[in-house]
């Protein structure tokens, strides 16, 4: 038996966050009946041509638009609530008195009124299991729905949606859910051990089904193999300088910085490149500032966001790629970055830095990995792979072979389906993992 699976995520959709895009397309395509839902619209100016293949349509839980929009939705949460405990008083009541308890704060009651009207929302749906695409918001939200009315749900664990999660409350939705995803080893390796010391502590008692190290599956995601293909013989090559590609949200941890301070000591080694930078966030003038501090503004480009075929347009264009990853204070850090399996895939060798989940996906012969926040050891690899064109050639193809093999977005997908009952073999969710699971858990 299939079952009409309810896929949550934070905002829809977002141009940074590919990873969600391929991951519906591809359990779509794997034969999974999507609901698709979203806790609000980014409303952003570019939007991925793909979003139209999207077959589910968007139901959001804060619809966009004004004071009129609002305010009909606050009535719809309302409705929603009192529709719940009217149908199950002291299940609901049991909720209201765990959060009194718990949860006192203001994102939980926030949280709880979208659940009430998502969880009506999944009933008239037909929604027989819901999955939550972030283990922060969303999974709170999927938690309460479970809560509310014993929905079976599912989340997912990526990198700032976990390191950003109070463990206690992580620890009762692993015990609560029915499995929990994580992209890279090293995030599984978190949530097994914060689902162990919820066990240790009780804390899977009071979720009601017991914690359990062994729900988390580990489950990469999958990049299109077919879009990003690796150029004709001699690309990035040239009489002109070679150029380095860096692909990600301007934020913090993509440790840009870094990278600057690496070109710096690139271009003074004598060395001709130029590095173009993709990506839009909150740190682009400061990032423009430390360019023209170093001396080296003409030789850095900021491209701000681009669709997917403009970017494995600048892969197929780039001769190394750079990722410059490095872990915040808080412990926040990238999981395994999708652009650099897109680079992987598009022929590129890369120097990146040995953060989380990356040393998981740039195998040996792929790739250089030096330490995370060195911009002397990051020069140095660039440094070689620009000496070394022979060298950039073989590593650039064992990425792509690599990047086929493990990560094509179609094979996995296809796995990710069958967990929740879709594809070849799957059998549906209901009060236990599939028996495909198995197969991810390596």
């Amino acid at each position: 038996m299939t079952v009409r699976v309810g896929y949550l995520t934070k905002r829809f959709p977002r141009l940074s966050e590919t990873f969600i895009l391929d991951e519906i397309l591809g359990l779509e395509a794997a034969g999974v009946e999507l609901c698709l839902y979203a806790l609000g619209d980014p409303g952003e100016e570019i939007v991925q041509p793909d979003v139209a293949r999207v077959r589910s349509p968007v139901v959001y839980l804060h619809p966009p638009g004004g004071f009129r929009e609002r305010a009909a939705g606050a009535l719809a949460a309302l409705g929603a609530h009192l529709r719940l405990a009217v149908r199950a008083p002291r299940r609901y009541l049991g909720v209201v008195a765990y959060i009194a308890r718990k949860r006192r704060h203001l994102s939980t009651l926030r949280h709880f009124v979208e659940a009430g009207r998502l969880a009506v929302r999944c009933s008239d749906d037909g929604v027989g299991h819901l999955h939550a695409a972030f283990a922060h918001g969303p999974a709170s939200v999927a938690h309460f729905v479970h809560l509310l009315t014993g929905l079976p749900f599912s989340f997912a664990a990526h990198a700032k949606d976990l390191y950003v999660s109070a463990p206690d409350l992580l620890a009762r939705k692993i015990a609560a859910a029915e499995l929990v995803l994580a992209c890279s080893r090293s995030v599984a390796g978190e949530l097994r051990a914060i689902a162990g010391t919820g066990a240790a502590a009780g804390t899977g008692a009071a979720a009601g089904t017991g914690a359990g190290p062994g729900k988390v599956v580990l489950a990469y995601h999958g990049v299109d193999t077919e879009r990003f293909k690796a150029a004709g013989p001699g690309a990035g090559a040239g009489c002109g300088p070679l150029r380095l590609l860096a692909v990600g949200r301007l934020v913090e941890k993509k440790g840009y910085p870094v990278l600057l301070e690496a070109l710096a000591i690139v271009l003074q080694s004598g060395r001709q490149v130029t590095c173009s930078i993709i990506g839009s966030g909150p740190r682009r003038a400061q990032l423009a500032e430390a360019a023209e501090r170093l001396g080296i503004e003409r030789w850095v480009s900021f491209l701000g966001g681009r669709t997917h075929e403009q970017v494995a347009s600048a892969y197929r264009a780039a001769s190394i790629f750079v990722q410059a990853s490095i872990v915040l204070a808080d412990g926040d850090r990238d999981g395994v970055p999708n652009s650099l399996l897109e680079a992987m895939a598009s022929g590129l060798a890369v120097v990146a830095s040995d953060v989380a989940g990356i040393p998981e996906a740039l195998a040996p012969g792929c790739g250089l990995l030096v330490p995370a926040g060195e911009a002397r050891a990051l020069a140095d690899g660039l440094i070689e792979l620009c000496d070394h064109p022979e060298l950039r050639s073989r590593m650039g193809q064992a990425a792509r072979r690599h990047v086929v093999e493990h990560f094509d977005r179609a094979r996995l997908a296809v796995e990710v389906a069958s967990l929740f009952g879709g594809g070849p073999g799957g059998q549906a969710l209901a009060g236990g993992r599939s028996l495909a699971s198995a197969t991810l858990a390596s």
